[in-house]
């Protein structure tokens, strides 16, 4: 589940008209039998905390009905962030370019959540924007960079994740190391699976 703190305060909080809470859209889905045409409708509720557990609860359905709305959720501030972690979950190729773009978002929770899309995702694609994202002033985002290299397992990017392992914050270089010891493994048992006679650079 989407891990950043909630910041904004629904205004008609107890009103009867007031948005939906948690279990108010867990009832909602059950109601419907799971529909998740409510989950997409909620996507524009004017209340935050609607479209925010309904971008959340989207990437649980497994279901890729939701990736367009996801994608053009990348787009609203307050829950791009959960849009980019839910279309990691779904893991559909349609969002490899929306998700590249997202990297260069401002907002941090955004670039960090999106690469670890990416890296969910898998697509060779995104390794080029994510080797420029090793350079981020955030070291939470510079760690999921890495982790996503390591995952997508593309070996021209060892390089710039060997200068990673020098990092100031430790759990930046213990993501590097980590990273490069995947795509050594994945590189090596695939020139295994091809019979390869001799070792890999």
């Amino acid at each position: 589940m989407a891990e950043k703190t909630i910041i904004e305060t629904d205004p008609h909080e107890g009103h009867p008209e007031a948005g939906y809470r948690e279990e108010d859209i867990e009832k909602e889905m059950k109601k419907h039998g799971g529909d998740v045409g409510t989950l997409i409708d909620l996507l524009k509720s004017r209340y935050q905390l609607d479209r925010e557990k309904a971008a959340d609860y989207l990437g649980e359905t497994g279901d890729l009905m939701a990736v367009p709305a996801l994608i053009d959720a990348l787009k609203d501030p307050s829950i791009s962030w959960i849009a980019a972690e839910s279309l990691g979950k779904l893991g559909d190729p349609r969002a490899v370019q929306p998700l590249i773009d997202a990297l260069g978002s401002d907002e941090k929770w955004l670039r960090r959540n999106a690469a670890i899309a990416l890296g969910r995702i898998g697509n060779p694609e995104a390794v080029s924007p994510l080797i420029k994202l090793l350079s981020d002033a955030r070291h939470d985002v510079r760690q999921a960079a890495a982790s996503s290299l390591g995952a997508i397992g593309v070996k021209e990017s060892v390089g710039a994740l060997k200068v990673l392992a020098n990092d100031p914050d430790e759990k930046v270089r213990q993501a590097a190391v980590s990273a490069i010891e995947q795509i050594e493994r994945k590189n090596g048992e695939t020139a295994a699976g091809r019979g390869a006679g001799a070792p890999g650079n």
